[in-house]
């Protein structure tokens, strides 16, 4: 870890998890409820996203985060997960330079197979060089972990990392359409309040290269779906956290089906089902169905682990199962993600994600 100062990793906890409320919630959701504060922007319904530009970040904005998981096979057709995560929180709205910027970086890195499940996270401040993110050539980095592309979107791109025992190269071509959530990348969240996000997905990637791991090496291909979302306030204070899957289905198209749980209350769901070719299919709160079928308990988080998915609209009908049940991730954002496989109306493969447990 690059910051190695116990108060540094304090404060920045202590950012995350807000201290305007008496309750305490998981650090995971903490920083996405907090009341905007310093002049944020906010996220509108009436705002277009454009691109490449927003590609991007979004300094005026409170929390984003650049996000790839990938289900890679090898050449002895052993299964491999990966996910890398870079996340920007901003601790104030007025730019400075240097050390003095207000942009923090925190980077997760999951390697998961045969080997176990290999894990770690760093911190950068923004400003000095150690991380951020370049329009043209498109590049995000945080020390050695870079994404690397030679135009100005990420795609193709290539993704290196190195970290005690795991490094891999990979590259990564986008074989479909950007995917708008919700109303044209207005993200709602909240069934009343005025939560939301911009989010929108490249649900359609094949990756191919290597990965090491405990000093093996590795060549590996297979799909890929990479996760673009920024806010200022995010979720309700009453919203505890969430369950979100993204799918690739094997008739060729893509699934992300999630939940928001709120404390006494019915959860909020939304999704989409998508194709290559463009075409998408929005999906509201009384369309999805997530059910939790047993629950394991994880590093003494007790976690389902096994649901149904249910869209009846779409005659979609899935049982889930997790590839590896040891994939809870103590980070400074602790939460459980890791590939699973699906089957019933439809078979595929996927990566599932549970916070605020």
């Amino acid at each position: 870890m690059p910051f190695k100062s116990l108060l540094w990793i304090l404060s920045f906890s202590l950012l995350l998890v807000g201290c305007d409320k008496p309750e305490v919630k998981p650090p995971t959701v903490g920083v996405l409820t907090q009341t905007p504060t310093d002049n944020f922007e906010q996220v509108t319904p009436n705002n277009r996203l454009h691109f490449p530009k927003d590609h991007g970040e979004h300094p005026r904005f409170k929390t984003e985060w650049w996000y790839l998981t990938a289900n890679l096979t090898a050449e002895n057709g052993e299964q491999y997960g990966v996910q890398w995560t870079q996340f920007r929180v901003a601790t104030g709205s007025h730019d400075q330079k240097g050390w003095g910027t207000p942009q923090v970086y925190m980077a997760h890195l999951v390697v998961s197979g045969r080997h176990g499940v290999k894990y770690a996270e760093r911190f950068a401040r923004g400003g000095i060089g150690q991380a951020g993110v370049q329009a043209s050539p498109y590049r995000i980095w945080l020390d050695n972990w870079t994404w690397q592309s030679t135009g100005d979107t990420p795609f193709p791109g290539v993704l290196t990392f190195e970290d005690g025992a795991m490094a891999g190269e990979l590259s990564v071509v986008n074989k479909g359409e950007l995917v708008l959530h919700g109303d044209k990348g207005y993200s709602k969240k909240h069934p009343a309040e005025d939560r939301a996000s911009y989010y929108f997905s490249a649900p359609f990637l094949q990756l191919q290269g290597t990965l090491v791991v405990d000093g093996e090496t590795l060549k590996v291909s297979g799909e890929g779906w990479y996760d673009r979302e920024w806010s200022s306030s995010m979720l309700s204070a009453e919203q505890q956290g969430w369950d979100w899957f993204s799918i690739h289905l094997d008739d060729g198209s893509a699934l992300m089906a999630a939940q928001i749980r709120a404390k006494d209350k019915k959860a909020y769901s939304f999704g989409s089902r998508s194709w290559p070719d463009g075409r998408v299919i929005p999906l509201n709160s009384e369309e999805i169905y997530l059910t939790p079928i047993s629950y394991s308990t994880i590093d003494g988080k007790v976690l389902p682990l096994k649901w149904r998915i249910d869209i009846p609209s779409q005659e979609i009908k899935l049982s889930v199962g997790v590839e590896r049940k040891q994939q809870w991730l103590p980070f400074s954002f602790p939460y459980w993600e890791g590939a699973i496989s699906v089957k019933g109306s439809h078979n595929g493969r996927g990566f599932m994600e549970l916070t605020g447990y």
